[in-house]
């Protein structure tokens, strides 16, 4: 056999293209050329494979050999087209029979002595692979527990080339991936630290509830050393767990990032992001010259926390917009555009002026220009965008000699679960899963209020110079809290305490 073709895949962006790695061999000048629009990453991939083959004891005759990856319209990256490469040169010169290539994808990088290296994004090609109907993958076997994630498909994993031609050839049998489940449920963080470590700040602690319960995106204003950050860390210890198959949407991209863990890839708990101010927008968003997932995608599923806000660059805080509000990433290139997944929480915290005092005007000792330049960085229809603007005040001395044990990180989680299974219930069928993603027609539904609590919400409306956004966001936030009270309709004091949650931001941006 002179010609054979192996598949494969390649990553653009989130989404998983098939490459059909083809090889022909034919009388000539001795040399092995590639072609199919690729990197100069995957041009060295012929030295390489060239190499592991002979260290594979397999002795490549002098002959021209050409190697194709098509389509030639998808441009070719990195070092993951090693094995396809050499499976398909080997089928070309007669060592594997061509038919046992067949229905099987593989990708995967080799070392020089023929060892087999695992790649990123193993998880969506796998269950790319699938849907191709491809009934087995052979791939690294470091990667081989990231793959078998996926349903219906036999995974293989293979130390060596040598190995994984003994297999091809009916030689040698490689074990089949199981799924791995296995491992610690929730991080090292979240046995450290707890929100019973926080006294006082009960207010904030029962926002910070409210915001978890129903999804809600929340902004902490206070002065230094009043437990914002204290506060924002331990949310991930009252997070509800995430479904397998929001676990398995979270893994798929840290798994083309190449940021999961071999022996454990199932990635188990919502991810908390916490981002520094120096970030630049297309770290925050994802880009590059082919774009790959920001800190925004990173906290899909989870939080996104942006400590001291007001010291974000503007046009870095503006890029937040479209993805709170439509819950997805665009960026657009030349070649086309791409679409990443942003469904996060985000939680942000602040000073209320460049040296934390204000409105305590016997301490702060900026000006009012100062101050109103420090809070232009966060703009109205950003803060429109916050469902909950909280005041962490300084802590007394009698909150630190506070015990609370009401108001540990475990009791709070049982009250999240509870209130998100309620959610759940209620918005079956329904595109959005908590609260916070109530559409207008769906927060007309499920949020109705009585004649008093109407009246209540028109006069907020007009004292707070509410906008259309802001008051579906206090409707929405209102329905929280009676989901955390179990309580079927909006009552007065849940609007209340909804409406309670704006007034922060008014204070100090007066507009």
């Amino acid at each position: 056999m002179s010609f054979s073709t192996v598949m494969s895949a390649a990553i653009d962006g989130l989404h998983v293209e098939p490459v059909h790695v083809e090889a022909d061999i034919s009388n000539g000048l001795p040399m092995i050329h590639m072609v199919g629009y690729l990197s100069s990453e995957v041009k060295e991939a012929s030295e390489r494979v060239k190499t592991a083959i002979h260290n594979s004891g397999v002795q490549i005759p002098a002959k021209k050999i050409i190697i194709n990856l098509a389509p030639a319209t998808v441009r070719k990256r990195g070092a993951s087209f090693d094995f396809p490469i050499a499976l398909s040169m080997l089928a070309a010169l007669g060592e594997i029979p061509g038919k046992k290539l067949e229905g099987t994808m593989v990708i995967g990088e080799l070392s020089l002595d023929g060892s087999l290296r695992e790649v990123p994004g193993v998880l969506p090609i796998v269950a790319e692979a699938r849907n191709l109907g491809c009934t087995r993958c052979i791939l690294p076997q470091g990667n081989a527990s990231e793959g078998a994630l996926a349903d219906g498909i036999e995974v293989f994993g293979a130390e060596t080339l040598g190995q994984a031609v003994g297999f091809l050839k009916g030689e040698t049998q490689l074990p089949c991936a199981e799924r791995s489940c296995g491992g610690a449920g929730r991080t090292c963080r979240e046995d450290e630290v707890d929100f019973g470590d926080i006294q006082g700040q009960d207010a904030v602690k029962r926002a910070v509830e409210v915001a978890v319960a129903g999804g809600h995106n929340i902004l902490l204003i206070g002065p230094p050393g009043s437990g914002k950050s204290m506060v924002a860390r331990r949310i991930p210890t009252i997070l509800p767990k995430p479904s397998y198959e929001e676990s398995l949407e979270i893994t798929r991209i840290y798994s083309v990032l190449g940021m999961v863990d071999k022996e454990n890839p199932l990635m188990k708990e919502r991810p908390f992001r916490s981002v520094h101010h120096t970030v630049t927008r297309a770290a925050l968003t994802g880009g590059g010259l082919i774009p790959s997932p920001g800190e925004i995608s990173l906290a899909h599923g989870g939080v996104l926390f942006l400590d001291e806000l007001a010291e974000f660059k503007k046009q870095v805080l503006e890029v937040l917009r479209q993805p709170l509000e439509e819950r997805k990433i665009r960026i657009n290139r030349a070649r086309g555009g791409y679409e990443f997944p942003a469904d996060f929480m985000l939680v942000a915290a602040m000073n209320p002026c460049p040296c934390g005092n204000y409105p305590d005007l016997s301490k702060c000792s900026c000006t009012p220009w100062q101050i109103q330049q420090y809070l232009a960085h966060i703009s109205q229809p950003l803060l429109d965008r916050i469902d909950i603007c909280i005041e962490t005040p300084k802590v007394g001395f009698a909150d630190i000699r506070q015990k609370d044990a009401g108001g540990a990180s475990a009791y709070i989680r049982k009250r999240v679960e509870a209130a998100r299974l309620v959610q759940r219930e209620r918005l079956a069928g329904s595109r959005a899963r908590w609260n916070a993603l109530l559409g207008v027609k769906e927060t007309e539904r499920f949020c109705r209020l009585g004649r008093e609590e109407e009246l209540l919400m028109k006069q907020a409306f007009a004292a707070l110079g509410l906008t259309a956004r802001t008051y579906h966001k206090i409707l929405k936030v209102a329905r929280t809290i009676a989901d955390l009270d179990g309580e079927a309709d909006i009552s007065g004091a849940h609007l209340k305490e909804a409406i309670g949650y704006r007034t922060a931001d008014k204070k100090y941006w007066r507009r």
